[in-house]
């Protein structure tokens, strides 16, 4: 995916979002981490959370982890080490369950690359806590998948909404609709609109 051509396709087709596009400037996702499985945790830890306060949690779990973040790693971790980071109990048990489904391979993680979006929604949904949310995260900023729309991202209806001048975020199933114009690089538009909730969009 050519981010900046995407982002300067998109700002065509919607000026409102062309606004953000041009004060932000180009998209940049941050790094993917350095294992599908380590990418998955970090995704896991910040589910409902302030992105301080989670990078905080995850940054203590993963200095817990005496070698590095593997599933053989966690499942070696004593609960209490879980729960001295900051892990809530439910985090804890999806972290938890992970690990032991990547080991029995329930959840392979090895070719999920070559899977569809939707496959691996579907697979990566057999784990504990881990729902749609978690797994477009995971396609977004592991797999660099092009096309992602997560409506129920509480930041993207809320950044669509400030981009163009609604009074209330969008429901998720109206904001599907409204995301169509952006395909086949909806993973950009949702990232615009992130920054957005959180930029001063100029008028």
């Amino acid at each position: 995916m050519e981010l900046a051509a995407a982002a300067a396709e998109i700002a065509r087709r919607d000026p409102e979002l062309g606004r953000v596009i041009a004060a932000v400037g180009p998209p940049e996702l941050r790094p993917p981490m350095e294992s599908a499985f380590a990418s998955l945790v970090r995704s896991i830890t910040f589910q409902q959370l302030a992105g301080r306060a989670a990078a905080a949690i995850h940054g203590r779990f993963v200095a817990a982890l005496e070698d590095g973040t593997t599933p053989e790693a966690v499942l070696a971790l004593p609960e209490p080490s879980f729960r001295a980071a900051g892990l809530s109990g439910a985090k804890t048990a999806s972290i938890r369950d992970l690990a032991t489904k990547v080991v029995d391979g329930t959840v392979p993680l090895g070719q999920i690359e070559a899977l569809s979006d939707d496959e691996v929604v579907e697979r990566l949904s057999r784990v504990r806590g881990i729902g749609r949310w978690t797994a477009e995260m995971f396609l977004i900023f592991h797999l660099r998948r092009a096309d992602v729309w997560p409506v129920d991202d509480l930041g993207v209806r809320k950044g669509y909404a400030l981009a163009h001048g609604l009074d209330a975020p969008p429901r998720p199933r109206d904001l599907l609709t409204l995301g169509e114009p952006y395909r086949p690089y909806r993973t950009v538009a949702a990232w615009y609109c992130w920054r957005a909730a959180e930029t001063v969009v100029p008028s």
